[in-house]
């Protein structure tokens, strides 16, 4: 989503590539750097992501089983009927009855993110946290869901009364609408109740990545850093937002972890999601999603209904007690969907990688970061393990490409 690093190798990382003979060929020279990493480490990396392959998996499966608990006990039905006892305003009433899902299938689902989100993260050696602060993130996290999933219920229940024969197309409509506007308020609102953000310190850093940005036409006047360290080891950054709300954001991990050289070449492919309209293309891509899967679930729903609904209490489509049906048909549409997501993604990502190459001309930077990437990703995947498990190229993939970027430049002087 791996992330413990080796003092040495952080310290030698520039210097041997900067050793590396220039008569190696792209494929040698990715092989140089592949070959940094150590059995120990390698082994570290693999097993990590190859068990979050099962962890979707498992995740999926038990989202489903919170779903049938919820159903099959009659607890939807009897929430629903609670919260139409307490007001005769149907949206007050489905707004009730969301509040109680979210955190029905919080608290079932929380020996899952326990295990997955802190655990299993300290056993990898990959969180910062102790418990105390990641349960304080848990419930921060879960308050902003009722707020925004809650807003969402809402208008969804009300869409499916209003429009019983076109509910799908409503659905899809408003969903769209609210992941826009998610995306809006996400850097001004949402992000800085996790991490405090404030101008990068660094001025002489800070003048590099603003004239990178103008002269890629990025129109920004400030940079932001954040304090991820206090959560774990991850290096990021990110240009979020979308109109008046974009900024230029990267964390403490990267700008202490990472020479200035690697921090351009990480900057320079985050611009290029900007550049190259990758927001706007995620909308698109999503919003033809969110279509086909409303489709699903409008022939999936009924047949399901038909067969289940008299004994779990489903009187339709409008009705709350549904929704824990709702939700796993949805996630069944979007777990098949997984590779499509992840290549669509994954040849977002590609193409930001040769814009940043382009634009901050750090080759070698680029290949250390994509190297250090390997604590949490696995390095060298089969070709089919990468297209079904990785929304980003590998850094086998992703060193080649800057390996050949250096050939070629070098072959045009």
């Amino acid at each position: 989503m791996r992330w413990l690093w080796i003092v040495l190798v952080l310290l030698s990382g520039p210097i041997l590539a900067a050793q590396e003979p220039a008569s190696l060929s792209p494929e040698e020279a990715t092989r140089a750097y592949l070959d940094r990493l150590s059995s120990e480490e390698r082994e570290r990396s693999d097993s990590y992501a190859e068990g979050g392959y099962w962890l979707t998996l498992i995740d999926f499966l038990y989202g489903l089983g919170v779903a049938w608990v919820l159903l099959s006990t009659g607890i939807s039905r009897q929430v629903r009927d609670w919260a139409s006892r307490l007001t005769r305003i149907r949206a007050l009433s489905t707004a009730l009855y969301a509040g109680v899902y979210i955190l029905a299938t919080a608290l079932l689902s929380f020996p899952l993110t326990l295990y997955a989100g802190y655990f299993r993260e300290h056993r990898y050696g990959l969180s910062n946290q102790t418990l105390g602060p990641w349960l304080t993130e848990r419930l921060t996290g879960l308050g902003v869901a009722l707020v925004i999933l809650g807003l969402l219920l809402v208008l969804l229940y009300a869409v499916f009364r209003r429009a019983p024969r076109s509910w799908w197309i409503g659905g899809t409509a408003v969903s769209l609408v609210m992941m826009v506007l998610t995306v809006l308020v996400a850097p001004v609102y949402i992000a800085p109740l996790f991490n405090e953000y404030r101008p990068l310190s660094d001025s002489e850093l800070r003048e590099s990545i603003l004239s990178l940005a103008r002269a890629n036409g990025v129109p920004a006047d400030e940079v932001y850093e954040f304090d991820a360290s206090r959560q774990s080891k991850r290096i990021s950054a990110n240009v979020s937002g979308l109109l008046g709300t974009m900024r230029i954001s990267l964390n403490d991990n990267l700008l202490s972890r990472c020479s200035p050289e690697e921090v351009r070449a990480v900057m320079g492919h985050e611009l290029g999601h900007y550049v190259l309209n990758h927001v706007y293309e995620g909308v698109l891509f999503f919003g033809v999603l969110l279509l086909l899967g409303f489709a699903f679930l409008r022939w999936s729903f009924g047949a399901a209904q038909r067969r289940w609904g008299g004994r779990w209490g489903i009187e339709g489509i409008d009705d709350e007690a549904g929704l824990p049906l709702l939700a796993a048909l949805l996630s069944v549409f979007f777990f098949a969907a997984t590779p499509a997501v992840n290549s669509f993604i994954r040849a977002n990502e590609a193409e930001a990688d040769i814009f940043g190459l382009n634009a901050a001309r750090e080759p070698e930077g680029f290949a250390e970061v994509s190297l250090k990437l390997s604590e949490y990703r696995k390095l060298d995947p089969g070709p089919i393990e990468e297209w079904l498990f990785f929304d980003h190229p590998s850094g086998r993939a992703r060193i080649r490409m800057a390996m050949t970027w250096k050939e070629e430049r070098q072959a045009e002087k």
